[in-house]
């Protein structure tokens, strides 16, 4: 199985960054992609929308069904289920992609911010895989891919942004509890980048231009995702990191995803730079 032509997947903030790039990496196959993300009309400081990702999708070789979901929202997430059976027929395939960030410490962040990253992060992730389960348990491929960290609970990953770390690890525990619920019926795994992937997020929240620099691009991602999921049911409950499963396949030149030519890349989030 090394081709996801034909398959159907539900890919949730899908508009930009890593989602946009594990579809049109998907669409290069011949995959259909429900494009579920909340950007209908550009944004000032994000690129693209679920149209301008459509358009993309379909020019790499794929059908794409841009939908507008808030997956914060029950309705909105069971709406854009029930869309992409009505176009597609089925789904295959769960990326959950979509998350919020802020790194903060637990003083300077307000409530507010913790309830979204707990809405979008934990509970959208459930809710996603939740509701797409009953599709994915009629096919033959069934896989839910979400973009978590491995569980490291060294406390140096908690002090400097607990509110992130938790609801960040909400995710994590989803991908646990879920290839263990569904062995051997849906492939659950995590996936991981080895360093800062450059996007909007590292953009705009986290380190700005200098941060892009030391990143790669989101097409490590969207490559380590495609193996993953040309992977047979019984390979689930991996927590997995990018450059690993690239290794893994044999790929270890990895100049071509660097952002910027001869920078200091700067490691991500939750992973031992030595594991």
């Amino acid at each position: 199985m090394t081709s996801l032509k034909g398959l159907t997947l539900f890919v949730t903030g899908a508009s930009r960054g890593i989602g946009l790039a594990i579809a049109l990496r998907a669409a290069r196959d011949g995959a259909n992609i429900a494009v579920a993300a909340k950007t209908v009309r550009p944004h000032p400081k994000l690129d693209g929308t679920i149209h301008s990702a459509a358009e993309a999708i379909e020019a790499a070789g794929g059908q794409a069904l841009p939908i507008q979901t808030d997956i914060r929202d029950d309705a909105q997430v069971q709406a854009a289920v029930d869309a992409t059976l009505k176009r597609f027929g089925g789904i295959d395939i769960c990326v959950n992609n979509a998350s919020a960030i802020a790194l903060t410490d637990t003083l300077a962040t307000d409530m507010k911010r913790y309830d979204l990253m707990q809405a979008v992060n934990g509970r959208g992730t459930f809710l996603v895989s939740k509701l797409c389960l009953p599709h994915l348990l009629k096919s033959a491929r069934p896989h839910i891919l979400t973009l978590a960290p491995p569980i490291n609970l060294d406390p140096t990953w908690f002090a400097p942004h607990l509110a992130y770390t938790m609801a960040k690890y909400a995710m994590s525990l989803a991908t646990l509890g879920l290839a263990e619920e569904y062995r051997g019926r849906v492939a659950v795994n995590a996936l991981w980048p080895r360093t800062t992937i450059a996007t909007a997020a590292i953009r705009n929240i986290v380190g700005g231009e200098e941060m892009m620099r030391r990143s790669r691009k989101p097409e490590i991602m969207a490559d380590a995702a495609h193996l993953i999921l040309t992977k047979p049911v019984d390979f689930s409950g991996h927590f997995l990191i990018d450059d690993e499963v690239l290794a893994a396949h044999g790929v270890t030149d990895l100049d071509r995803y660097n952002n910027s030519a001869s920078v200091d890349l700067q490691p991500d989030l939750f992973v031992s730079q030595t594991s």
